[in-house]
């Protein structure tokens, strides 16, 4: 028995699908051709960590989740609080890294479940399947020893027939599908949304990875239940939930557009195309937040004259910045 979704293309769905495409259509040209991705990037990070958690009761501010992302902590976070947002940045560094794996298999959303789970659990094991039976709110999800085979069906349905939709839809699917599994015994919540994520972006529709959806999830989560009980409700039909997703995308999409117009506003003439090298010393700032001058040209296979035409243009935009002394200074993203 294999996994088919159930749905129909109502007015509403194309509809929302059709101004998602305009939307998008707009950011992709606006970014062909500018410097503050990454920043974005950044701020995607930071907003889909805070909300994912949030979602599940995490009490960390944006600013406080900024602050952790930017290796600053305080003694206000709990460790748990502290260690969940940690976890889930590192799960979206782990989906940024895997995004063009094929197929993902059990492992590779094993290994997601670890990383977003390790050390926050209230029961069961982080990257195992569950052996429990689990409740969520009056929903009672499939049996233990039905999930691995759930999970399979589910797997073959992403990596074979998913590409028969448009990523707008595979994503909302896998998404719903997961929750309705329920394959863990704690932490479902958040790697449902990491999935549908990595689904996004494996698609190509969000190359640049400056979306976060999930802060559209967080701000009505009584709704996002809400939709999420209405398909068990209509018997498994996912239009009304096709449609929900589909919003959250047409809202997230018109956010990210108003923060290229205000970052726009902000450089002014500051604009400029990234340089591949310019590109990979921003992926390793990603991973090491702080880099010498030496470590950057040794990096980036560069001369220290080089090395200062990579930096001096991101450094005038705003994009890095130079902290310490003459000596120990560093650059880092801002």
């Amino acid at each position: 028995m294999s996994f088919k979704p159930i749905f129909f293309a109502s007015p509403r769905l194309i509809s929302l699908a059709e101004s998602i495409a305009v939307l998008r259509e707009r950011i992709q040209s606006a970014t062909v051709q500018v410097a503050w991705i990454p920043r974005l990037r950044k701020d995607a990070r930071v907003r889909t960590a805070h909300s994912s958690t949030a979602i599940e009761g995490n009490p960390l501010t944006l600013p406080q989740v900024r602050a952790l992302e930017e290796g600053r902590e305080s003694a206000t976070e709990s460790d748990r609080d502290r260690r969940e947002v940690l976890n889930y940045f590192a799960g979206l560094r782990f989906i940024e890294k895997n995004v063009d794996i094929r197929p993902i298999d059990h492992e590779a959303v094993l290994k997601l479940h670890a990383i977003i789970a390790g050390g926050v659990m209230d029961q069961g094991t982080a990257g195992q399947y569950r052996t429990m039976g689990v409740k969520v709110g009056n929903f009672i999800p499939p049996p233990a020893h039905e999930v691995s085979g759930l999970m399979r069906e589910l797997l073959e349905w992403w990596n074979e027939d998913s590409v028969a939709h448009s990523p707008v839809i595979s994503s909302a699917v896998l998404h719903f599908r997961f929750e309705d599994i329920h394959p863990f015994a704690d932490g479902n919540g958040r790697t449902g949304r990491a999935l549908a994520l990595w689904e996004l972006y494996r698609r190509g529709f969000d190359t640049h990875h400056i979306f976060s959806v999930d802060e559209f999830y967080k701000n009505d989560r009584a709704r996002y239940m809400a939709a999420l009980e209405a398909v068990r409700k209509e018997g498994g039909y996912l239009t009304s939930w096709l449609e929900y997703s589909a919003e959250g995308i047409r809202s997230t999409l018109e956010s990210v557009w108003r923060r290229i117009q205000g970052v726009a506003a902000e450089l002014g003439k500051k604009r400029f195309s990234l340089t591949p090298k310019q590109e990979a010393l921003l992926r390793l700032l990603d991973d090491k937040k702080a880099m010498a001058p030496r470590e950057i040209w040794e990096a980036l296979g560069v001369t220290r004259q080089g090395a200062a035409k990579i930096l001096r243009p991101l450094v005038e935009a705003r994009i890095l910045q130079r902290i310490g002394g003459k000596k120990t200074g560093r650059y880092v993203r801002k």
